[in-house]
């Protein structure tokens, strides 16, 4: 396993443990994070934040993870499915009634000296909407 594909493992393991400091001690300092949908965060005190945030709203385990990585180690990318329960009202989003919804995602990361530099998050939010609004 090269470190790049070390790195996105560890990543993922420590998201699906809800370890969000273990999630930030393999993002930089300068670690872009581009969500679907939304806007861009820069910086490892604003992924905290919207770790934090995930945390609250929904509780959700990766499940299917697929890692693949340029052969320098400098660009990777996961692909995988989202088990997840809604917790509580996301501003915007239908109202939380705890509706459970499985639903396929990826991600593609940039990594330099082991860290992540880039997240970026892609999932279909319309099935997303679809699947807690039945």
């Amino acid at each position: 396993m090269s470190q790049a594909e070390a790195t996105i493992a560890a990543y993922y393991a420590a998201f699906n443990a809800g370890d969000t400091q273990g999630m930030l001690e393999l993002v930089t300092d300068e670690v872009e994070h581009r969500v679907n949908e939304g806007g861009i965060r820069r910086g490892r005190d604003k992924f905290a934040a919207f770790c934090a945030h995930m945390g609250v709203s929904y509780r959700e385990q990766l499940q299917d993870l697929m890692i693949f990585t340029s052969p320098d180690g400098t660009r990777g990318a996961a692909e995988f499915t989202v088990h997840g329960e809604y917790l509580q009202t996301d501003p915007g989003l239908p109202e939380a009634r705890g509706q459970r919804y499985v639903l396929p995602a990826g991600a593609f990361f940039d990594l330099a000296d082991g860290k992540i530099t880039r997240i970026t998050t892609f999932y279909n939010l319309s099935d997303w909407v679809a699947m807690v609004s039945a």
